[in-house]
């Protein structure tokens, strides 16, 4: 998808900010831009801004990593800024690249600036980086310091943090439920627990990841597409995980080849002879040695992190959640909360699995957020600690 390397919200970019703190904030806003668009690349952010006499700060440049194989946001900024960069400090959300890949290092564009001073949030874990843009900065006489937005910033990161230095994507599980915690009656009905705009913003995240994944549940029951209408930047990769049978042909998802790409994931038990039927019609059979739900799911992230995908979404159902969450595989949780009550001690929640046999033992999630959209909040949450 051809994006603008420098794209706008339509807002107009600040003229002044107050300190160091607020330019970097600005860098992290900035970086958000590149949602969807960047990965396996990091969202990076960055503003050149020069001191005035009151020590406040004149942005004079600024950019964001605008798409994978794009310029980089060191670049754009500098870009912008021109001569007025030299003798500026530069804020910058990653660590500056000191290597060259589909673009030049932005340590070598940052010293033909002239910058003075760099402000980094953190430092980049890939091995060719790791320091190695700090180096080459003072070795040649520019200031650096880490550390200012470091925890925000570990919070935008923390996908492609988690790919760089375990190999594995950022797992991100999504449920609807109402508010006595059911996610469909006793007979199965679960459309829609959700409203309209909920379900607008899980097709917009949908738009942005690299997978979306549901289990034999959820494609018996729903019969879903999983893609993202209207798309995004992603065109995501769509998987079931731990199909035991093909099921029916007229199945939307094994249908829709033309609207991205299909990845049935099975244990190594599954017929050779249904899995050359999928094949047959397009769909990518992932025979893993999983021999449970649970385990051809696990076998399934680490061939997702070989492949350099950073952010997968779990649609569920409560099988394939609970499982992962057994596995501890979940990093975060998006809950859709409707105001309805269902009842029934038939009716399912959204986590199955094994569980935990006491409540000192449950799994801690952080609170990030809580949004209203239509009549349901929907609640974001990560792990703790953070990876």
């Amino acid at each position: 998808m051809s994006r603008d390397p420098y794209p706008t919200d339509g807002a107009d970019p600040p003229d002044t900010l107050a300190d160091e703190a607020a330019c970097m904030r600005r860098a992290l806003e900035l970086a958000a831009r590149g949602e969807g668009a960047v990965e396996p690349n990091p969202m990076v952010g960055c503003v050149v801004a020069r001191r005035t006499d009151a020590g406040a700060y004149r942005v004079v440049g600024e950019g964001w990593h605008a798409r994978f194989g794009g310029p980089h946001a060191e670049a754009a900024a500098l870009a912008q800024a021109g001569d007025k960069a030299r003798g500026a400090t530069l804020f910058v959300t990653l660590e500056p690249c000191a290597h060259t890949g589909k673009t030049p290092p932005c340590v070598e564009a940052i010293l033909h600036a002239g910058v003075e001073r760099v402000f980094a949030a953190v430092r980049d874990p890939d091995p060719r980086v790791d320091g190695g843009g700090f180096e080459r900065l003072r070795r040649e006489g520019v200031a650096c310091e880490v550390g200012q937005g470091g925890a925000e910033a570990l919070r935008l990161l923390a996908p492609y943090l988690k790919l760089q230095q375990r190999g594995l994507p950022w797992v991100i599980a999504k449920w609807a439920m109402t508010l006595d915690g059911k996610i469909a009656a006793a007979g199965g009905d679960s459309q829609w627990i959700s409203g309209d705009e909920s379900r607008k913003q899980v097709h917009r995240l949908r738009g942005v990841v690299d997978a979306v994944v549901v289990g034999p549940g959820t494609l018996a029951a729903d019969d879903p597409l999983l893609t993202a209408r209207p798309p995004g930047p992603r065109v995501p990769l769509r998987i079931v995980v731990g199909l035991t049978r093909p099921g029916p042909p007229t199945r939307r998802l094994f249908d829709s080849l033309a609207d991205g790409p299909v990845l049935a994931a099975v244990g190594a038990d599954y017929p050779a002879s249904d899995a050359e039927a999928l094949r047959s019609r397009g769909v990518e059979v992932l025979v893993t040695e999983g021999q449970d739900l649970g385990g051809i799911a696990a076998c399934t992230l680490e061939e997702l992190g070989r492949r350099r995908l950073t952010n997968v979404l779990v649609e569920g159902g409560g099988g394939l959640l609970g499982a992962l969450f057994d596995r501890d595989a979940i990093d975060e949780a998006r809950v859709f909360l409707a105001p309805k009550v269902i009842g029934g001690a038939g009716a399912p929640g959204p986590v199955a699995g094994t569980g935990l046999e006491r409540i000192a033992d449950a799994r801690v999630f952080e609170p990030l957020s809580c949004e209203q959209f239509g009549d349901d909040l929907c609640v974001t949450t990560r792990r703790r600690p953070p990876l």
